[in-house]
């Protein structure tokens, strides 16, 4: 059993949940992954069931019966992680919008000292390939958006492609992480800042999905919105 974890949720990923675990399996061997599916009525999980025992111990599935946001599906792995004595957990994104071979990448910022490993898309300039210019600015500006709100240093702050230290995990109290698209991993990286957790951003180039269908919504964007303003105010209370 590795002590690196690489969880990946999945709502309808058919075209892509085979080729993404084979793919973060295989890049150098030490990595286990765990796939939390959101009960997907395409047969998502069935794929994952079948692959399970090709690679001997290092796959692994849950099988959430709600499906109530990538969020609860991310803090559903972080549990399950810790249980499992994961000493480093990754989340990734299955539609190969975050690239697996920069896995060793993040891990190796952990494992320089970095308590937050983060695949950033913005770190270097702007690293992102077939997005339509209005998410790109979106995307960008939100990040910009979060820095002003929160002084949190930090260039993609919505960045979904992000190492934890299990430490990190621990001292976050993971049942009052309460947002759910890009406001979660806004709320992830904030706490672990105010929690004095040392952040690291790694440049990555990001990929838009070519199979299966985006999961943004006009609910997410506004989460995150007004998400960044309760936090900074929550965290000025004492309340965070």
């Amino acid at each position: 059993m590795s002590d690196k974890l690489v969880i990946i949720p999945t709502y309808n990923e058919k075209e892509n949940v085979e080729a993404i675990i084979r793919a973060a399996l295989s890049v150098d061997g030490t990595f286990d992954v765990l796939i939390v599916d959101d009960s997907s009525p395409d047969g998502t999980n069935e794929i994952v069931t079948h692959l399970i025992p090709e690679f001997n111990g290092r796959l692994h599935l849950e099988i959430r019966t709600v499906k109530d946001g990538l969020g609860r599906a991310y803090v559903h792995g972080f549990k399950w992680a810790l249980k499992n004595n994961y000493a480093f957990i990754f989340e990734m994104d299955a539609d190969f919008s975050h690239n697996p071979t920069d896995l060793p990448r993040l891990f190796q910022a952990l494992a320089d000292g970095a308590d937050v490993a983060i695949g950033s898309r913005y770190s270097n300039g702007v690293n992102v390939v077939n997005w339509p210019m209005n998410r790109v600015l979106m995307s960008y500006f939100a990040s910009k958006y979060v820095r002003i709100i929160t002084n949190l240093p930090v260039h993609d702050a919505t960045a979904g492609f992000v190492g934890y230290r299990a430490e990190v995990l621990k001292t976050l109290n993971l049942d009052k992480i309460q947002f759910k698209g890009y406001g979660f991993q806004i709320e992830m990286k904030y706490k672990s800042w105010v929690k004095k957790f040392s952040i690291k951003e790694v440049p990555i180039i990001f990929t838009d999905r070519t199979l299966g269908e985006s999961k943004i919504s006009s609910d997410i964007i506004g989460e995150a919105v007004f998400g960044v303003i309760s936090l900074r105010l929550r965290n000025l209370l004492g309340k965070l």
